[in-house]
């Protein structure tokens, strides 16, 4: 399996209203836990807003980007080592990341 083919970009897993339009949270997590049980971190990238990590058994990391800004280099790093440290446990191993529209970060 390539690296690219373990990396899922995605909109915010949202509840409510916005699940209308968004990632209805619950289906985000039954995907996950259906195709990568117990082999999948979720990436929060949005300043925004958060969620309960409950939904993705505690495996979420948050790294606050402000929309349609650059991250801070620390941040990047910090975010890459993790992501490095995640897919080296495992080959199973994947990630799935998003922002709040799934495009701008």
């Amino acid at each position: 399996i390539s690296s690219a083919d373990r990396i899922i970009a995605m909109s915010f897993p949202s509840s409510g209203k916005q699940s209308f339009y968004r990632n209805p949270i619950e289906e985000v997590a039954r995907f996950l836990d259906t195709k990568h049980a117990n082999h999948y971190k979720v990436y929060n990238l949005c300043s925004e807003k958060g969620y309960d990590p409950k939904y993705f058994h505690y495996r979420v990391e948050r790294i606050f980007i402000d929309d349609h800004n650059v991250p801070a280099l620390q941040d990047m790093l910090k975010f890459t080592a993790s992501v490095r440290e995640w897919m080296s446990q495992d080959e199973k191993n994947i990630i799935a990341i998003h922002c709040k529209g799934g495009k701008g970060r």
